[in-house]
């Protein structure tokens, strides 16, 4: 008879439209595994589900009554699902937006890995990079998040850029709000951002499969500048591509995927997760690499 003991189960959850491509069920399930978890991930995609912004009670009830351990939260629900908590951290507060949601003790907590994601993904990726001066070039959710993240890490001054003067000018408010308006300006001129300016970051969709073309003209990229990306799919976008040719310090949008998605592994979970571990698996998923050694398997409970 097996004394082997059967391994914690964890249920987690991602609620988002269109979510059906998602990677994070694979990369949550497999770190689970090497952290001795039985962890299933399930994806709850509105579309399929037939719900909207209004339902994001029920389902937060739901969870909770089948005992998950915690849900991601992507678009369009990171603001709608704010009201909703019994408790917000200060950062997600700040940006008005949760994307990790842990349920724990009769209570809904959330959290912001976005911001952090991109900020370990940069300190990973781009370690001694200047970015006194960077132009974020999106002012949506994910260019909140970025800018969020480089002021945080002392950035002096982003020029947020949008085609929609008024989506800039909220972004650069919300931004100015927690570091100050002298440290956040708004702009439709991408050229004029780019003078004296350290880096660039795309934080459009503009790139992805799908969306093709660039948000950063190839003409205005030279080897003084460090080019960072959001989109992850494909790793080797448009803009990344034109800034290797013109010899830019370049950070593709992998790592920001990898370390939100680490950074919510430990809050749901409460362990450390293994990030070069996590990225390695992401980089299979996304084809850039060979599979490695499997994850252990699951015990049988």
């Amino acid at each position: 008879m097996s004394t082997e003991q059967p391994q914690p189960v964890v249920q987690l959850g991602l609620v988002g439209q269109g979510i059906g491509a998602s990677l994070t069920p694979a990369m949550q399930e497999r770190e689970g595994r090497w952290n001795g978890l039985d962890l299933h991930y399930r994806l709850l995609d509105a579309d399929e589900l037939g719900v909207g912004p209004a339902d994001l009670p029920q389902l937060l009830l739901w969870a909770r009554r089948l005992g998950y351990a915690g849900l991601n939260v992507t678009h369009p629900f990171k603001q709608a699902v704010v009201p909703l908590l019994d408790e917000v951290s200060a950062d997600a507060a700040d940006l008005g937006a949760v994307n990790t949601v842990v349920l724990r003790d009769g209570r809904a907590v959330g959290h912001n890995t976005d911001w952090s994601g991109y900020a370990r993904a940069f300190r990973a990726g781009l370690p001694d990079a200047v970015h006194d001066r960077a132009v974020l070039v999106g002012a949506g959710g994910a260019g909140s998040a970025v800018g969020y993240a480089l002021l945080h890490a002392g950035s002096e001054h982003v020029a947020v850029v949008d085609a929609d003067r008024g989506r800039a000018a909220a972004c650069a408010d919300r931004l100015a709000a927690r570091f100050g308006a002298d440290r956040v300006s708004a702009t439709t001129d991408l050229p004029a951002a780019l003078a004296g300016a350290s880096g660039v970051v795309n934080a459009t969709p503009l790139g992805m499969h799908g969306h093709p073309g660039a948000s950063v003209p190839a003409e205005l990229l030279h080897d003084g500048l460090w080019i960072s990306d959001v989109v992850y799919f494909p790793l080797e976008t448009e803009l990344v591509s034109a800034a290797r040719t013109r010899g830019c310090r370049v950070l593709p949008g992998g790592g920001m995927a990898v370390h939100q998605a680490v950074g919510a592994f430990e809050l749901f979970t409460g362990l450390a997760a293994d990030a070069h571990r996590v990225e390695q698996h992401f980089l299979e998923l996304t084809g850039a690499r060979r599979p490695a050694t499997a994850a252990p398997a699951a015990s049988a409970s």
